[in-house]
């Protein structure tokens, strides 16, 4: 869609008027706002052409306009000026992130607080799904006499956990027998390969702890499918309540987001690179027409990760939010890079 320049300044100042205010912006505002060398009938005149292109809207009759889903649209792809984070902003996340940056699960955990608490939206991200993801580290934890807490990390920095309950007492024989048979089967191996036909082949090496062995087994080889999906996870969802703009929408979206699955079919078309933003009605949901969705991919060494992101109202400043967005995807990414290259081996008391 080709606009002339002067449609382009009004497009512009009405979407990021009504951004900044709320309100439908009106011919004399813009007249008034950015002093414009024309008269309030010309810029009437082209707010009508700009409303015939379908760009704004006009909520009601005798109101102002609004920027429609693709007057955001035009905004975002040709008239937006990020305004890119300074040193300090860009220092505040780092310290905000470095308290958490050698525990994979706490870096994003942590990383979706951050965004929700600056952006004022919900956060989303996903941990990387990927089957051929390889086992890193495997810990067997005492949390009682009969209880053990089961744990593992992959190489794409995904972490699951499971407690389990056992029959008989944890003994120590045990333990160090679980670290030798993990050591020798599971380190190294893509998660894809860990199964129910493997721990059955394993079960002539387990001696006289075979039944109870094979019980964490395969609660380890359960966590092991588990860590090949991808998992979405929120922060700030109480946030969309207090938009105005949302209104009794707000509620149906988060049943949405609560879901799971329509959420990880669309972010799961989210390509590595570029940050993408989803405007509306441009999604199959009707529960996000009237909210807009800006997340990026993170990368581990190279590696394709998850998601980071957040999902907001479309009267979101998209210039001010896009950045940082982009900086703590990158970030995530560096420190999921850097605490998993310390993740070698398995064995316990490791850190």
């Amino acid at each position: 869609m080709e606009l002339s320049e002067r449609r382009q300044r009004i497009l512009a100042a009405i979407v990021e008027q009504f951004i900044a205010s709320g309100d439908p912006v009106g011919s004399k505002a813009l007249c008034s706002l950015f002093e414009m060398q024309v008269s309030s009938a010309t810029i009437r005149n082209e707010m009508a052409a700009l409303a015939e292109l379908g760009l704004i809207e006009q909520p009601h009759t005798s109101a102002g306009r609004v920027p429609s889903h693709l007057g955001y649209r035009y905004y975002v792809d040709h008239l937006m000026n990020c305004r890119a984070l300074g040193a300090r902003q860009r220092h505040a996340l780092e310290e905000s992130m470095a308290a958490h940056s050698g525990d994979p699960e706490q870096i994003l955990e942590q990383a979706g607080e951050l965004l929700a608490e600056i952006t004022n939206c919900a956060a989303v991200f996903t941990t990387p799904a990927d089957e051929s993801a390889v086992i890193r580290k495997v810990d067997l934890l005492p949390m009682g006499e009969r209880t053990i807490m089961l744990m593992l990390v992959t190489s794409n920095g995904v972490v699951r956990s499971r407690g389990c309950r056992l029959p008989r007492p944890v003994t120590a024989e045990l333990i160090e027998n679980f670290y030798a048979i993990t050591e020798h089967t599971f380190l190294g191996q893509p998660v894809a390969n860990i199964n129910l036909v493997l721990i059955k082949r394993l079960t002539p090496l387990l001696g006289d702890d075979a039944a109870l062995m094979q019980q964490i087994l395969i609660a380890l080889s359960e966590l092991a499918w588990d860590a090949a999906k991808e998992e979405i996870l929120l922060e700030g969802q109480t946030n969309l309540l207090h938009h105005r703009e949302l209104g009794d929408n707000a509620y149906e979206l988060l049943e949405f987001l609560g879901s799971g699955e329509p959420m990880s079919q669309l972010l799961a078309t989210t390509p590595s690179g570029p940050l993408r933003v989803i405007i509306g009605r441009e999604t199959p949901f009707h529960e996000l027409e009237n909210s807009s969705l800006i997340v990026a991919r993170y990368t581990i060494s190279g590696r394709r990760g998850g998601v980071l992101g957040i999902i907001g109202p479309t009267r979101i400043d998209y210039a001010k939010l896009i950045p940082n967005v982009e900086y703590l995807t990158k970030l995530v990414g560096r420190l999921l890079g850097e605490a998993l290259g310390g993740s070698e081996g398995s064995g316990p008391g490791e850190p």
